[in-house]
């Protein structure tokens, strides 16, 4: 009896422990199946996602095939279905091979925003991509061209939320909604600091889609999540965001983006690296060259002087937030004056207040606090819809 209640006690404590250490695992929404496929019963299901929308080991796709429901149809976004495509390179529309279900690009090189043909698909509308939180990365914003097009025909969206890996703060400047265009729809910070789920609240919240329309939408939570939350990502989220310090780095290096310099796409460091054939004293040597995810990348074939930041700690990079010194550096020892900015630029800021400091020679530290005050008003005008302490 003795020996008995010894391995009864020790199973109990093995169990506890299990429950202990779950208790603080993440649970994305799309692990909560209890929440949502009860919304889902008997309706007609379309998807918007793609290769990071993953249930465990298996894609939200076959779960819900395999549990019987019926999927209509697939949406994918910028870099297709399986996230390979370049940044803005058209994809084609398709099927799945495994499941025969059609996916219905949204990167096509015509009108981003779905068809009324294929609005007539579905009854539901699932929301499951790996978002990384930033202004000029376009997965939310086919998101909210969706919300649209529901709003409109009466469907429902639920998105299955999923933490932001730069949702621990908020920086850099609002967009102007002057500047609105394909890197920057919504009137936010370039960090934003929310996650998917969040962000849809707030855009039917405030009135941010078209005319003011707000579609029915359901966002089933994460669990264990707070916004101070240091987040891996499990899959790269699209081909030049390999790895964590990209992720970290990307607020700060895609300005170079609307300028001649390049961010390393076309090497094994993209958003690591940034250099340019006529940057002065830089030891640090790389040559872009054409490869999956980046065909035809900036400066194609030509040596950069350059600067890698690849060594940093992650650590410190998670932490240092969004920095304007390095297209500061490079503004400066290339020389060109107004010539090294784009117009793309400005669309990428969201304003143009940003390149008339850089070229009155303003230093980082001063246009970095020039957008504090907006930061905080942000802060407190999204208050109402974070689902995450």
């Amino acid at each position: 009896m003795k020996t008995f209640i010894v391995m009864l006690l020790v199973q109990c404590l093995a169990v506890a422990g299990a429950c202990a250490q779950d208790a603080g695992k993440i649970i994305m929404g799309d692990e909560r199946t209890d929440v949502y496929f009860p919304l889902l019963k008997d309706k007609r299901i379309a998807i918007f996602s793609n290769h990071t929308g993953m249930v465990g080991d298996k894609h939200l796709l076959d779960l819900l095939t395999e549990n019987g429901f019926n999927v209509t149809a697939i949406f994918s976004p910028e870099h297709g279905f399986r996230g390979t495509a370049d940044a803005g390179e058209a994809v084609k529309s398709s099927s799945d091979p495994k499941t025969g279900v059609p996916i219905l690009s949204l990167y096509n090189g015509k009108e981003k925003k779905p068809s009324d043909e294929s609005m007539q698909r579905f009854d539901v509308l699932v929301v499951d991509i790996q978002d990384v939180g930033l202004r000029f990365y376009t997965y939310y914003i086919t998101m909210c061209r969706l919300m649209d097009a529901c709003a409109e025909h009466g469907r429902e969206v639920v998105v299955l939320d999923r933490p932001n890996p730069n949702g621990h703060y908020v920086d850099g400047p609002v967009l102007d909604m002057k500047y609105k265009s394909d890197v920057g729809w919504l009137p936010i910070p370039v960090v934003h600091g929310m996650t998917l789920g969040e962000l849809a609240r707030m855009v039917n919240g405030e009135g941010w889609l078209p005319q003011g329309r707000q579609c029915k939408l359901t966002v089933v939570p994460c669990l264990n999540y707070t916004h101070s939350t240091l987040y891996r990502l499990p899959a790269a989220p699209s081909p030049n965001l390999p790895d964590m310090k990209a992720v970290y780095l990307y607020p700060s290096l895609c300005f170079f983006e609307g300028t001649p310099v390049s961010v390393g796409r076309g090497t094994d460091k993209p958003f690591q690296v940034y250099g340019h054939p006529g940057l002065k004293d830089c030891e640090y040597r790389f040559t872009p060259k054409s490869m999956p995810g980046a065909k035809n990348p900036p400066l194609l074939g030509q040596e950069c002087r350059g600067v890698d930041l690849s060594t940093l700690p992650e650590e410190q990079l998670a932490r240092q937030g969004l920095s304007m010194a390095y297209v500061i550096h490079a503004y400066r020892s290339l020389g060109m004056g107004k010539k090294y900015f784009r117009p793309f630029f400005d669309l990428l800021a969201g304003t143009d207040r940003i390149r008339l400091m850089i070229e009155a020679g303003q230093p980082a530290a001063r246009i970095e606090a020039s957008w504090q005050d907006e930061v905080e008003q942000f802060k407190e005008r999204r208050k109402p819809y974070l689902l995450y302490p």
